[in-house]
């Protein structure tokens, strides 16, 4: 009885991390855009283009290998690797900085994952 209730943790989970990531792989792409068509519109100011140059490459690939942690994450929990239970967790980690949604998410996935019952699921496969 306890593992089917684990069991149904696990999925909620590992379709949280998925669901997410796609939204951090699109929001990776309008980031991209939009801070590229900023750049475009600074007019000569070398400081304010360097800058938007920089942010504009450097946090969608923030937002992209983050995501891919997460969704590569979220497609090993649901098929109960135990790898991807740690990696789950350092994402989880990682996504309690993003306050309000991320700490909700990832102390409910931290609470999911570090449950004896979790750990058991996950040494049986």
């Amino acid at each position: 009885m306890e593992d089917s209730r684990m069991k149904k943790h696990v999925a909620v989970v590992g379709a949280i991390q998925i669901g997410f990531a796609i939204l951090g792989l699109i929001g990776a792409v309008v980031i991209f855009f939009v801070m590229s068509f900023a750049r475009s519109q600074v007019g000569g100011d070398e400081t304010g283009e360097m800058v938007l140059g920089f942010l504009s490459i450097s946090l969608p690939v923030l937002f992209v290998f983050l995501s891919t942690l997460g969704l590569v994450g979220g497609i090993g929990l649901l098929a109960y690797k135990p790898w991807a239970r740690y990696l789950v967790m350092v994402v989880a980690a990682l996504g309690c900085l993003n306050i309000p949604i991320g700490t909700l998410k990832g102390v409910y996935t931290l609470w999911v994952l570090l449950q004896d019952e979790t750990i058991k699921l996950f040494e049986n496969k």
